[in-house]
């Protein structure tokens, strides 16, 4: 990656689509390791993470990471999911954060000279192409290594800079001991999680059976 002095950083952090690029590439990131990494390179303004919540549930997974992220040096931006009955009966959760986080970036690109964008998605396309033409350079953060690869080609034609999160792992990537039992105790006490996001392909839907 490569920074200007003093140049003004913000990363924006599309949290299930960065997930699942790690899930892919078979590990954790560390959160703390990541945001160090950054403010260690750059004049860092802010790290934001967007992701839903279902609220009604008794216990959240992601809900934990959330209080981490939120206490640690990142700007959590959060909304409620939403519940539907799809025609096959099965009962699907809609999260998609796309809006939330273009509408941020839009509000902060006259404050930045550079913004970091965790995610593979094709529909932020016209977003990184608006604001380059504000005068602010994009890096999209996401994967080539995965099949399929998690990066839209599109995306990544139009980006200034792509970077492989394959490539950061050595310096993000959550440290696990053999024994992880123990581990996880140990990652819970600090408000880690190890599956913070349902399973599911789609970054948008979560599902389960109707009841």
């Amino acid at each position: 990656m490569n920074f200007y002095d003093q140049e003004r950083v913000a990363l924006f952090i599309d949290g299930a689509n960065l997930y699942a690029t790690a899930r892919s590439l078979g590990f954790d990131i560390d959160y703390k390791r990541l945001l160090d990494v950054f403010s260690s390179k750059c004049n860092l303004v802010r790290a934001l993470y967007y992701t839903a919540l279902i609220e009604d549930q008794e216990y959240s997974p992601i809900r934990p990471l959330v209080d981490w992220l939120d206490y640690n040096g990142y700007t959590m931006v959060t909304k409620p999911t939403k519940e539907f009955t799809d025609a096959t009966g099965r009962r699907k959760v809609k999260g998609n954060m796309d809006i939330e986080l273009a509408v941020d970036v839009i509000e902060m690109v006259d404050r930045l000279d550079h913004i970091v964008l965790f995610s593979g998605d094709g529909d932020f396309r016209r977003l990184v192409e608006a604001v380059q033409r504000r005068g602010c350079r994009v890096t999209v953060v996401s994967t080539l290594r995965s099949q399929p690869p998690m990066i839209a080609d599109e995306l990544r034609r139009q980006a200034d800079t792509f970077v492989d999160l394959f490539e950061m792992q050595s310096k993000i990537a959550r440290q696990l001991p053999a024994d992880r039992s123990r581990a996880g105790e140990r990652l819970r006490q600090d408000g880690y999680e190890d599956d913070h996001y349902p399973n599911n392909e789609d970054d948008d839907y979560y599902e389960d059976e109707a009841v």
